[in-house]
């Protein structure tokens, strides 16, 4: 299929061929007929991606001072492969999709395949959209006319925060495409309404609709204007739907408003705020968030759980709903706003200079008469007769930015990579000379050719890929965790014994040439040691997936195991019992600041230290390793300090170990030989983290069987 994408690297706007999304639970699969151009958003998308690096890193200060962080930490190197590796991933234009259903996934009862609907889709053949991003739409609403539902949904929001009343009058700063529908929705609220936009065409199409349209730049003053047609009394409310990196606009739009008036920001515009504007008035202002309650809540747009209408009565599907609803009735009229009509194989007219495009609404069209495919040809390869043939499921940031970029530095022989969606698959394909994209990951576990299944999904994902991957006769490398409780760890234990194949977890730091010189020094004398390691892994929102234990099995059993492992591979001993305490007054629901204390059978004795709540200036590992009188003291992969040892000091470049890891791990498969580590060691670290967990709950150590 056909998606339009944005280079943030290069600037281009691409047509890009794409593998068709496949169904999943909660979410519809749409087969687009109609998207519309969002030109405000998508032309400050694209003019991103146009700048060079320095105008990027204005328009982002933010990102600027987490990148200098990042260089204090791990060093320059490190820090701009992750910046390029960012701006390497593209973006996929568009939100403005009506199409017709063609699949539902588990789970969805409120849509069947024929249904004609709007949604947030992106500019593409066909979308896979959670079923609380789409409403159907009204037979007699057009589907050119239901591709405007996120567009007024997105000033119907700004409305309801205003909360405007019959009789008042309300100003609307910037009448482009979502500030028009917003001043036509606030008509038929019973407002009265001005509006100012400096573009001609725009002042005549507010006018047509009753507004009250006014052109600054023609000599009137905004504010002074606003005075006199109230009566001196000012505006009840403003509503800003403009895009002007100006701090002008909020202070008028202050000075415009009554006394303790009401000014709601739709759009993008400076924020250097003055007080004064907003004190003496008890001025009240708000910034509307996108198409209303639900948005960015994963509970409610992923997982598909609704609010409760006595609650929340507008959320963004019920916003859509009441779009459609309007345009349906005759209420809102949208169909003059259409520029223009382009079919998709055309969109260079469009994209080709946004900066100087007079279109109000430009709608592309689809008529696509090809079949879906979830594969699609990239590079034309060979892998008849060779062995270490991979093929990836998963290509997120860890994929793009650590898996592939040392598989190319080892020449490994890629059939396939695999991603739900299908963009960021064949995008990575393209750069790393990947045979095929696909977002039927299944088709890599039918592939004969295919020897070596290397799994890179979110965490849940892991263990039942893992047990399809075995049940194929495939050998496995998951990146950790290996699994997220012990009913799923069990059931890898059985399909693992039942075949012939190695299963592998991506526990990389001990194949860090640091870790390797530790253990070098420390020999194999199964001496029992002190381990002290750190890990200062920051801060991440609650919200964020790795904390639902269902999805990311929190960062103990998802990160910690890193550490685990490593002191494991150290002590050369495997965990027998383990004691988890934690930082505050409800220790059990924080476990982002942890001390883990884990007992060896060798009598080795390791802590654990994991915190969120350091520093992002001091380095995020180190490791302290005591044994015989002498210290080994290991900074941020970056340099080893020995006392004791004869030569025992290393400064060298970040090095966590991937390559090292990808390069047995090939090197096994192709050639066989000993797992790069044992399944036994894998199943240990495993167990160790659940148990971890289970000690935190009960206050008390848990042996490991």
């Amino acid at each position: 299929m056909k998606q339009i994408i944005q280079d943030l690297k290069n600037g281009e706007t691409i047509l890009e061929e794409v593998p068709v999304p496949m169904i999943k639970p909660g979410q519809v699969l749409i087969k687009t007929t109609k998207t519309l151009v969002s030109l405000g958003t998508e032309r400050m998308l694209v003019e991103f991606g146009k700048a060079n690096f320095i105008q990027k890193a204005q328009q982002q200060p933010d990102k600027v001072k987490m990148v200098l962080n990042k260089v204090k930490t791990d060093g320059l190197k490190p820090t701009m492969d992750a910046v390029l590796n960012k701006l390497n991933q593209p973006l996929p234009l568009g939100y403005c999709n009506v199409g017709e259903v063609v699949k539902v996934g588990r789970g969805v009862t409120e849509f069947n395949v024929g249904d004609r609907v709007a949604s947030n889709g992106n500019h593409a053949e066909y979308v896979l959209v959670p079923k609380n991003l789409v409403a159907k739409i009204p037979d007699n609403v057009s589907d050119e006319e239901a591709a405007f539902t996120v567009i007024g949904s997105i000033g119907l929001q700004g409305l309801r925060l205003l909360n405007p009343t019959f009789g008042e009058t309300i100003v609307v700063v910037g009448l482009g495409l979502i500030g028009l529908v917003t001043a036509e929705l606030l008509l038929a609220n019973g407002c009265n309404v001005i509006g100012f936009d400096f573009d001609p065409e725009k002042i005549e199409i507010a006018k047509k609709k009753g507004i009250t349209a006014i052109n600054p730049g023609e000599g009137s003053d905004q504010v002074k204007f606003v005075e006199s047609y109230t009566n001196g009394i000012g505006a009840d409310g403003v509503i800003i739907t403009a895009s002007n990196k100006s701090n002008e606009i909020i202070s008028q739009s202050a000075n415009m408003c009554r006394k303790r008036g009401r000014v709601v920001l739709v759009g993008v515009i400076g924020l250097n705020i003055s007080r004064a504007d907003f004190y003496e008035k008890e001025i009240s202002f708000q910034v509307s968030c996108s198409y209303g309650p639900g948005r960015y809540d994963e509970e409610y747009e992923i997982k598909g759980n609704d609010y409760p209408i006595g609650y929340v009565r507008w959320t963004e599907k019920r916003n859509f709903e009441a779009v459609l609803n309007a345009i349906d009735r005759g209420v809102l009229k949208v169909k003059d706003l259409i520029t223009e009509r382009i079919a998709i194989n055309n969109f260079e007219q469009i994209y080709g200079d946004m900066r100087n495009s007079k279109t109000i609404a430009s709608i592309l069209e689809y008529d696509s008469t090809t079949s879906p495919r979830s594969t699609v040809n990239i590079a034309s390869r060979s892998f008849e007769g060779k062995k270490g043939v991979l093929g990836i499921i998963g290509a997120g940031n860890f994929t793009s930015s650590t898996l592939l970029p040392n598989l190319k530095n080892l020449n490994a022989d890629i059939k396939y990579i695999a991603s739900s969606g299908g963009l960021s698959s064949t995008i990575m394909a393209k750069r790393h000379n990947i045979a095929k994209s696909t977002t039927d990951y299944k088709e890599i576990l039918v592939d004969e050719e295919v020897d070596l299944v290397i799994i890179t999904t979110k965490h849940n994902m892991h263990a039942p890929m893992v047990i399809e991957a075995l049940q194929a006769g495939k050998s496995v490398f998951v990146e950790k965790p290996l699994a997220l409780n012990n009913n799923e760890l069990n059931q890898i234990i059985n399909e693992y014994k039942s075949q012939n194949v190695s299963v592998s977890v991506g526990f990389n730091r001990r194949f860090a040439p640091i870790a390797k010189k530790m253990k070098k020094l420390l020999g194999n004398d199964n001496t029992p040691l002190n381990i002290i390691a750190t890990m200062n892994a920051g801060f991440i929102p609650s919200d964020v997936w790795v904390h639902d234990m269902e999805v990311g099995g929190g960062r103990i059993i998802g990160e910690a195991c890193h550490y685990i492992d490593l002191c494991s591979y150290l002590s050369g001993s495997t965990v027998k019992a383990v004691c988890m305490n934690s930082m505050g007054s409800n220790p059990e629901e924080n476990t982002d600041n942890v001390s883990i204390l884990l007992k060896y059978e060798n009598g080795t004795n390791a802590v654990i230290n994991y915190f969120s709540n350091g520093s992002k200036a001091y380095s995020k590992e180190r490791v302290e390793v005591y044994s015989q009188e002498r210290t080994l003291i290991m900074d941020n992969w970056r340099k080893l300090k020995a006392f004791g040892f004869k030569g025992g000091n290393q400064s060298s470049k970040q090095d966590k170990g991937h390559y090292n890891q990808f390069k047995e791990l090939l090197d096994q498969q192709r050639d066989g030989g000993y797992p790069i580590i044992s399944f036994d060691e894998i199943v240990n670290t495993t167990k160790a983290s659940f148990a971890a967990i289970e000690s935190l709950k009960k206050g008390k150590w848990i042996e490991i069987d």
